[in-house]
């Protein structure tokens, strides 16, 4: 991966710097949520209604939006999308109870969104590799390309609450993402933030394949630090992420 510059777009798809009305964003947001919990599905992740991808409102901003309660991963379309607002109600634009979401998709959610201001989205569910790494506590190494991505930027939540009951739980997990795109939350799991939902959704996809990579191989040989800054040059981009996506959606029979 190197420069956009380097790389033609993707037929029918906008490019990532496209600037719509509030509407049209809003509908994007929505459309490429969805996406990122059917890319989860063929992933074979969620089947226990774990996990959440989130889309700030880009109006109302300390509003976003998540899967309605009980739609399989498989199923969700932009219009099963539910507006969740603050102390977590989800209503429609005019005031109308409109479902329900993952109570810790809210308690989660809405901490890292409010610290960030800068981020549009983030994804977290329970998985094959990033589960189980996250209960070493320790954070990801240069031990594959993927990799390079993430070992500058990355941070820990080192709490024993996988049960996140509160928004005070969740707090804890804003404060422990700092500026980090990815958050290893100990014995539970990955988070990660974008400032696309195509940014998060890619980062997420992308940690799981570096923690399939450590936790087959623990002791590999790492990448040294400058081999690895070369590498995290054209990796860790928003770009890199968006374009990662591109790819995702298009391997989804739908």
């Amino acid at each position: 991966m190197t420069d956009d510059s380097e790389y033609p777009g993707f037929d029918g798809v906008d490019p990532m710097d496209t600037v719509r009305s509030i509407d049209d964003e809003r509908r994007h947001r929505k459309e490429m949520a969805a996406a990122g919990y059917r890319i989860f599905a063929a992933q074979r992740w969620g089947q226990l209604g774990d996990g959440h991808v989130s889309a700030r409102d880009p109006e109302l901003l300390d509003h976003f939006w998540l899967l309605d309660w009980g739609v399989p991963f498989r199923s969700a379309t932009a219009d099963q999308m539910v507006l969740v607002g603050p102390g977590g109600e989800v209503k429609d634009a005019d005031g109308k109870a409109t479902g329900a979401v993952n109570t810790a998709g809210y308690n989660i959610h809405a901490p890292v969104l409010a610290a960030r201001p800068d981020v549009v989205s983030a994804a977290h569910t329970h998985t094959q590799f990033g589960t189980p790494w996250s209960a070493n506590v320790e954070p990801l190494r240069a031990l594959s390309q993927e990799s390079c991505a993430f070992v500058f930027d990355q941070a820990m939540f080192d709490d024993e609450e996988v049960e996140v009951l509160s928004t005070d739980g969740g707090k804890r997990i804003a404060a422990a993402v700092g500026e980090a795109k990815l958050c290893i939350l100990r014995n539970h799991g990955f988070l990660t933030v974008g400032t696309s939902v195509e940014a998060a959704v890619a980062w997420f996809v992308m940690a799981e394949r570096v923690a399939e990579v450590h936790v087959k191989a623990p002791n590999g040989t790492p990448i040294s630090d400058e081999a690895a800054r070369i590498a995290a040059a054209t990796l860790s981009p928003e770009h890199a992420a968006w374009r990662v996506f591109q790819w995702l959606r298009r391997s989804l029979d739908v």
